[in-house]
């Protein structure tokens, strides 16, 4: 027997949820709750809309697995973070908004780039770049922002170098992705940043092509695919601006809101601290990746058929939220999963997503952690906060979770 939830229900809650005052690592109180009594479940949207929500690690993976479940974020019953994320995907259209086979047609396009064998080639320029800010850092005042002298620039400086494009207009392209994450922007202030965005990329790929010979990834697309006729350039820039902001506003939140879990859990820390062999500091990574999972707002579907799962019947049409902080916290998955253990094999988290939508930029966003978990607590051994946790503003906002300031000293 199956169970079909009516649409609307008075019954049903609200949805994102709100954390728990005091507990700013922990998924909302609410979520885990669906978790353990009622896994999949309906919740209302900004728009009146009654998704399902999936909480539970098998039923996620199961899901996101199945090709019934579309990314096409133009199809009636899509469920759209918010008004602005709904008029900015309906404005450019991007592979992580495709389905298969447009997805792996045009995802192939910049596999290449960001394979592991290429990252690791990487990680002696982003060891650089990590210990030249960690000496301005210590160079300047105290306390200091850590967002803004460190989380910010690591990950701006390595996907700027990686795509080619000029880190002094980092202020730019922050500033605009802001407007492109925030839930409360308006959708003619999303349009238009990224219409922003796209043209400085446009302008900037008219460059690049007037003064060939640069081996990044913008001067590829352009040689390889654009003038090849394999795309326009007004998609390659458009693919520019997804790279550009997905490169390093995760990863800076992520840098964040990291060291102020670390901080808080001071044995943790020392044991990361101490650690000799890159092995640990790989495991720390993913144990903090699955603690934290700082993309929130979960990974949005619609049904294209009936689905049975579990004693529910998703129908065709419906709307479905894949929550992978709730999974990454499922004590069916990972046992004891409230505790911060970064010797724990972590590695079947769901915070890079699963299946063939699963973070594209990951191999990049796993060197940079390792490399700053590895490098910043050991060359600053006295790093503390600089005032008290329940005075920092976190970002329930937007459709990536951390600080927004993290004072430090040392």
């Amino acid at each position: 027997m199956t169970e079909t939830l009516p649409t609307p229900q008075l019954d049903v809650p609200d949805f994102p949820m709100a954390r728990t005052s005091g507990c700013p690592f922990d998924p909302p109180s609410q979520l885990r709750t669906l978790q353990k009594e009622k896994p999949l479940s309906r919740v209302r949207l900004w728009d009146g809309s009654t998704p399902w929500l999936v909480t539970r690690h098998d039923q996620l993976r199961t899901l996101l697995g199945d090709p019934r479940l579309s990314s096409d974020a133009t199809l009636p019953g899509y469920p759209h973070r918010s008004a602005g994320s709904k008029a900015g995907e309906a404005h450019r259209r991007t592979f992580i908004t495709m389905d298969d086979p447009e997805h792996a047609r045009i995802r192939r396009m910049v596999t290449a780039p960001f394979a592991i064998r290429r990252m690791e080639a990487l990680r002696p320029a982003v060891q650089t770049i990590v210990d030249d800010l960690i000496d301005a850092l210590l160079a300047g005042p105290r306390p200091a922002d850590l967002v803004q002298a460190f989380a910010l620039p690591v990950p701006s400086l390595v996907i700027c170098a990686l795509l080619g494009v000029p880190y002094e207009d980092h202020d730019f392209f922050q500033r605009n992705t802001k407007v492109i994450v925030h839930h409360a922007s308006a959708p003619e202030a999303v349009v238009q940043a990224l219409e922003d965005l796209t043209d400085y990329l446009d302008e900037l790929l008219d460059t690049k092509r007037a003064h060939p010979g640069a081996d990044d990834l913008l001067s590829r697309l352009l040689a390889e695919r654009v003038d090849t006729g394999g795309m326009t350039q007004r998609d390659a820039a458009r693919m520019g601006v997804l790279l550009l902001g997905a490169g390093h506003e995760t990863t800076a939140n992520m840098i964040a809101l990291g060291t102020l879990a670390l901080l808080e859990h001071p044995d943790q820390l020392a044991a990361l601290r101490a650690a000799e062999d890159p092995k640990p500091v790989a495991g720390a990574v993913e144990e903090l990746l699955r603690y934290l999972t700082i993309t929130h707002s979960g990974r949005r579907r619609v049904a294209l058929a009936d689905i049975e799962i579990d004693g529910a019947t998703i129908r065709a049409g419906d709307g479905v939220i894949l929550t992978g902080d709730a999974a990454n916290r499922d004590p069916a998955a990972f046992p004891d999963p409230d505790r911060l253990d970064i010797t724990r094999d972590a590695r079947r988290h769901v915070a890079f997503g699963f299946g063939v939508h699963q973070c594209l930029g990951q191999p990049l966003a796993r060197l940079e952690l390792q490399v700053v978990y590895s490098t910043l607590y050991r060359r600053i051994p006295t790093l503390s906060l600089a005032t008290d946790t329940d005075r920092l503003r976190f970002k329930h906002d937007g459709a990536v979770y951390g600080v927004y300031e993290l004072p430090v000293t040392w």
